[in-house]
C-alpha cells in the first residue's frame, strides 16, 4: 500500500480500468446490496475512488441490525478481523483486513456501528446521529456504493475537524501538513455543490439554531477549519454530554495511548523486541522462516515481506544467519573481527564456503577461532529462536531469515563444530542444544526459495561451485518436522516470488 501521508487523487475511470484492490472491496459492497445491509461511506467523497482502490483505509457505517451478517459477508469475502492491543479500538468499531492476491495490497477496513469520533488515538465522541445519516444515504453517482448525502458530509466534516484537528495527537501531528490540507481540500470541493439552505436544515437537526449559522459560514470561510478557535469551543462544549470520559480522564488516557505508541514505533523501528504494540494475529502469531541458498532471495524477500504486513499488523524480524543481517550485541563485535581474519587466510578448509578451499584439515588457528565462533553463534540462535516462539505466543508475525536445523550437519544453517575432529564434548553438546532447541521449535511456515545452481553461481560468484550444488540438493532434503513447507520457485521475476509468499503467509493468518 502506498504511504498514509500520501495525497492520492484517482478518477472513477481509472478505478473502472484498474484491476487491483477494488475488487475486493467491490464484492463485499454487493453483497451487502444483495443481503440488504444498511450501510455507507461516511467520510470525504473526493477521495471514495482512491479508498475503493486501496489506497486508504475504508470506513463503512452499518446499521447496528445489521452488524453481524455484516460481519459475516466480511469473512465468506476473505476478510480477517484483526483487534488493536491496550484497547485502542473503540467497542464500536471493527478492523478487518483483506489481502488482494492480484496486486498483494492489505485492505483496511473499518465497521463502525457507532457514530464515534476524535483524536487519532482516543475518539472520546459518540454522536447518536447513525440512524439518521443511514436514512440519508444516497448511491454514488458513478461508483456503485452508498455514501451519505453532500448536506450530511458537509456537517460531519466540519464536527471532526473541530474535534479530530488538534496538535496535541501525536499521529495527527506528524501528519499535519497533509491531513489539514486534505481536510481543507475536501472543504472546498462539498462548498462547491452543498446548497447552504440545505446544510442549515441538516445542521439544525443534529445541532442547534447558533451552531447551524456557524458551520454553514464556516464552509465558505476563508480560514481553514482547524484555525476557527471559536467554532471548535463552540462545538466541543456543545457535544460535550456525548463524551465517553470527562476531560481530565480523557486527557490522562490519550496520554498513556500515545506513550505506548510511540514505544511500539521505538519497538518496530529499532529494538524489536516480541511485544506487541498495534494489531495481533486473530488466531495467534506465527513464525514464518525463509530458507535458501545464499543468493536464492531470502533477504530481500523477507524485508518486502516485513513492509507488506508491518503498517497493520506486529511484526519481528529475526535474521538466524551470521552474514549481513542484524546481528546480536555479543556476536557484533566478531562480525567485525571475523572478515579481517578471513582476509588473511589464503585458503579455508573443507566447509567454508566462500573463497578458495584447501581441501585439507583446519590448522590449529581456524579451529580455535571456529570454536570461538561457533560458541557464539549457537548461543545467539538459541536466544533468536526463545525470542522467535515467545513473539509468535504473544501474537505477533515473526519473519525469520533462515533458520537453524540439526537435520544435515554440511548445511550452512547446521552446527559448525562437527567440522572440527579434536573440540571438547562439553562445547559439542553446548552447541547441539542450541540446534535441538530449533527441532523442538519449529516454524509454522516454512518457505523454500528454490534456485538452480546455475542461478546461484550467477548470484554468489565467489561462492565454490561444489558447495552450491550441495547446498541446493540439501534445501530440498530439509524436512523440518512439526511445520508447514511450501516451496516457491525463486527463479520467477522478483515480485511474482514475493506475491507468492504472500498469499501463503496470508492463508495462515
Amino acid at each position: 500500500m502506498r504511504n498514509a501521508n500520501e495525497i492520492v487523487v484517482v478518477t472513477p475511470a481509472a478505478l473502472a480500468s484498474d484491476d487491483g484492490a477494488s475488487l475486493l472491496l467491490l464484492r463485499v459492497i454487493a453483497e451487502f446490496r444483495l443481503k440488504g445491509i444498511s450501510y455507507c461511506y461516511w467520510k470525504s467523497s473526493r477521495r471514495l475512488a482512491a479508498v475503493l482502490l486501496g489506497e486508504g483505509d475504508v470506513d463503512l457505517l452499518i446499521g447496528r441490525a445489521d452488524q453481524h451478517r455484516a460481519q459475516a459477508i466480511l469473512l465468506m469475502q476473505g476478510f480477517k478481523l484483526f483487534s488493536s492491543v491496550a484497547g485502542r479500538d473503540h467497542p464500536s468499531i471493527m478492523s478487518f483486513l483483506g489481502h488482494d492476491e492480484r496486486n498483494g495490497n492489505l485492505i483496511h477496513l473499518h465497521l463502525h456501528f457507532r457514530l464515534v469520533i476524535g483524536e487519532r488515538l482516543f475518539k472520546n465522541y459518540r454522536l447518536p446521529w447513525e440512524e439518521s445519516l443511514l436514512q440519508r444515504t444516497t448511491l454514488h453517482p458513478t461508483l456503485p456504493i452508498r455514501i451519505i448525502d453532500p448536506a450530511s458530509e458537509a456537517l460531519l466534516l466540519v464536527v471532526r475537524a473541530c474535534l479530530e484537528l488538534r496538535r496535541i495527537d501525536p499521529i495527527t501531528l506528524r501528519s499535519w501538513r497533509v491531513i489539514t490540507r486534505n481536510s481543507e481540500l475536501d472543504r472546498r470541493e462539498l462548498a462547491g455543490r452543498v446548497d447552504r439552505a440545505q446544510l442549515g436544515n441538516v445542521a439544525r437537526q443534529f445541532l442547534n439554531e447558533r451552531l447551524a449559522e456557524m458551520v454553514c459560514d464556516a464552509m465558505n470561510d476563508s480560514r481553514p477549519l482547524e484555525s476557527q478557535g471559536r467554532l471548535q469551543r463552540c462545538l466541543r462544549r456543545h457535544l460535550a454530554p456525548y463524551r465517553s470520559y470527562g476531560s481530565g480522564e480523557a486527557r490522562l488516557r490519550a496520554a498513556g495511548r500515545a506513550g505506548l505508541w510511540a514505544a511500539g514505533g521505538l519497538n518496530s523501528q529499532i529494538i524489536h523486541l516480541p511485544r506487541p504494540w498495534n494489531r495481533r494475529a486473530p488466531g495467534g502469531g506465527l513464525v514464518v522462516a525463509l530458507i535458501g541458498v545464499d543468493g536464492s532471495g531470502k533477504t530481500t524477500v523477507a524485508r518486502a515481506i516485513r513492509a507488506w504486513l508491518s503498517s497493520e499488523i506486529d511484526v519481528v524480524p529475526i535474521y538466524f544467519g551470521t552474514g549481513a543481517g542484524r546481528p546480536s550485541l555479543l556476536l557484533r563485535p566478531f562480525k567485525i573481527v571475523v572478515p579481517l581474519i578471513s582476509r588473511l587466510m589464503a585458503v579455508k578448509p573443507r566447509g567454508a564456503s566462500h573463497g578458495r578451499m584447501s581441501g585439507g584439515p583446519p590448522g590449529v588457528l581456524y579451529s580455535v577461532l571456529l570454536t570461538v565462533w561457533a560458541t557464539v553463534v549457537a548461543w545467539e540462535k538459541r536466544t533468536k529462536l526463545l525470542a522467535a516462539r515467545r513473539g509468535a505466543n504473544r501474537g505477533l508475525v515473526v519473519i525469520a531469515d533462515r533458520y537453524p536445523q540439526d537435520e544435515i550437519a554440511s548445511f550452512n544453517d547446521g552446527a559448525l563444530l562437527s567440522r572440527l575432529k579434536k573440540v571438547p564434548q562439553w562445547l559439542h553438546a553446548l552447541e547441539h542444544s542450541a540446534y535441538a532447541l530449533a527441532s523442538r521449535l519449529p516454524p509454522d511456515l516454512v518457505i523454500k526459495l528454490q534456485v538452480t545452481p546455475e542461478t546461484v553461481a550467477v548470484r554468489e560468484p565467489e561462492m565454490d561451485h561444489t558447495v552450491i550444488g550441495e547446498r541446493v540438493a540439501d534445501v530440498r532434503r530439509l524436512k523440518f518436522p512439526g511445520a508447514q513447507i511450501v516451496t516457491v520457485d525463486a527463479e520467477q521475476p522478483l515480485p511474482d516470488v514475493i506475491s507468492a509468499v504472500k498469499s501463503e503467509i496470508w492463508r495462515l493468518l
